[in-house]
């Protein structure tokens, strides 16, 4: 399809609770083909979800691999309706979002998820991750519910950084 604009923050469409899809119409597909093509467009991106295109879709797309610190993920996914059904621990994580480009920050999240979730096909599936890639789904999910890494910062005062330049 086509390579999509980010919305940035302080967009209000990335502050709206995104609905259930239901099946998989020609829409649902045009816009998985917009969130994988936006994607990988951008070389340092390892996830996005429908409302950063403006889609209020409850979809998200990550590749986890293209972390080089990431050693255990499962590659590329499409997720619909995806949902953390369970999780443990808790870790602290420096976050950075297309969304949000000028900031990273320090959130709490969880160590270890299972997510329910529809794939591309509309089969259900689980998926259970730990650390960077467990960390990634909470922050896509989070889009889908109105919420920015910004809104679950730790200290506004001491964990929220101006994202380094460079040439």
């Amino acid at each position: 399809m086509a390579v999509k604009e980010i919305l940035v923050y302080p967009d209000e469409r990335l502050k709206e609770f995104s609905e259930k899809v239901t099946e998989l119409t020609d829409e649902i597909r045009n816009v998985i083909k917009d969130l994988t093509d936006t994607m990988d467009a951008t070389s340092h991106s390892v996830g996005i979800a429908a409302p950063q295109i403006g889609a209020l879709h409850r979809i998200i797309a990550i590749d986890a691999s293209k972390n080089k610190k990431c050693s255990y993920n499962h590659g590329k996914l499409v997720l619909i309706n995806p949902e953390v059904v369970k999780w443990e621990g808790i870790m602290q994580f420096r976050e950075g979002c297309m969304s949000v480009p000028d900031y990273t920050g320090n959130v709490n999240r969880a160590r270890k998820v299972m997510v329910q979730y529809q794939d591309e096909n509309f089969e259900d599936r689980v998926i259970e991750t730990e650390d960077f890639e467990a960390v990634l789904l909470q922050h896509e999910i989070d889009h889908l519910d109105g919420i920015l890494f910004v809104d679950r910062i730790i200290s506004k005062r001491t964990d929220l950084f101006r994202r380094k330049k460079y040439r």
